[in-house]
C-alpha cells in the first residue's frame, strides 16, 4: 500500500490518521505541493487531478480522501470507522460532508491562490474568505453536534469518518487563527481524538516531509 500525500494537506491527514487506526502498513510518498510535484508529468499520468492524497493498494489506485475512506473500510472493516446502523451512518456521512464538500473545497490553498491571483485579493480578504467558510461550517456542525447523538466523539464514544475529516479541518483554523471559541463541543471532541496515537502520530509535524 502507498499514500502519495504532502504533510499538511488535511485530506492526506484524514488518511493517515484512518490507516492508523486500522493498524495498516503503508509506504508514504510525500509531494511537495509548493514546489509543484503535485502537477508533474509522472504523477498525473497516475491522478489527472494532480491532487494529494493518492492512494495504491495492490492493483487498486485511486484519488479523493473520502473514496480512500470509504475503499478502507469496506476492503479492512475492523476496526470499523462507520457505525453499524444507517441512520449513524447517514449521521457521520452528513458530518464529514460539511468539512468533506462545504468548507475544505473553497478554504484549500489552489482556491486561496487562485482569488489572489486572479481577483487580486490581499492578504487580508483571503484570511476573511477562509475565516468566513469555516465559521459557516463549523455553526452547522457544533448544531448538529448537540443533537444527543454525540459522545467523547462526533458520534457517540466511537472514532468514525466525522471526526477523521474534523481534526484536521481544526489544525487548519487554528494555523490560520480562525476564532473557534464559539464551538465548544468541536474543541473538546479535537481534544479527545488528540490524545489517541492513531491522530498523534498522523499530525503534520510528524511526517517526513514537515518543513
Amino acid at each position: 500500500m502507498e499514500l502519495y500525500g504532502y504533510f499538511r494537506s488535511s485530506t492526506a491527514y484524514r488518511v493517515r490518521i484512518a490507516l492508523n487506526i486500522k493498524g495498516l502498513e503503508c509506504t508514504h510518498i510525500p509531494l511537495s505541493i509548493l514546489a509543484g510535484e503535485h502537477k508533474a508529468q509522472e504523477y498525473m499520468s497516475k491522478n489527472p487531478q494532480g491532487f494529494v492524497p493518492y492512494m495504491t493498494d495492490g492493483d487498486v489506485a485511486m484519488g479523493q480522501s473520502m473514496a480512500m475512506l470509504e475503499y478502507l473500510e469496506e476492503t479492512y472493516p475492523v476496526p470499523a470507522l462507520l457505525p453499524t446502523d444507517a441512520a449513524g451512518r447517514a449521521r457521520v456521512r452528513q458530518l464529514s460532508g460539511i468539512i468533506a464538500c462545504d468548507i475544505h473545497p473553497v478554504d484549500n490553498l489552489r482556491v486561496l491562490k487562485y482569488i489572489m491571483g486572479e481577483f487580486g485579493a490581499s492578504e487580508e480578504q483571503k484570511t476573511d474568505w477562509y475565516h468566513h467558510w469555516i465559521l459557516e461550517g463549523f455553526k452547522a456542525f457544533e448544531t448538529i453536534l448537540n443533537d444527543g447523538r454525540t459522545g467523547d466523539h462526533c458520534h457517540g464514544d466511537t472514532v468514525s469518518f466525522a471526526d477523521l475529516c474534523l481534526v484536521p479541518q481544526v489544525y487548519n483554523a487554528v494555523r490560520f487563527k480562525c476564532p473557534l471559541d464559539k464551538f465548544p463541543n468541536i474543541m473538546r471532541i479535537v481534544d479527545n481524538c488528540n490524545k489517541l496515537g492513531s491522530f498523534l502520530t498522523a499530525l503534520p509535524e510528524n511526517q517526513e516531509d514537515a518543513l
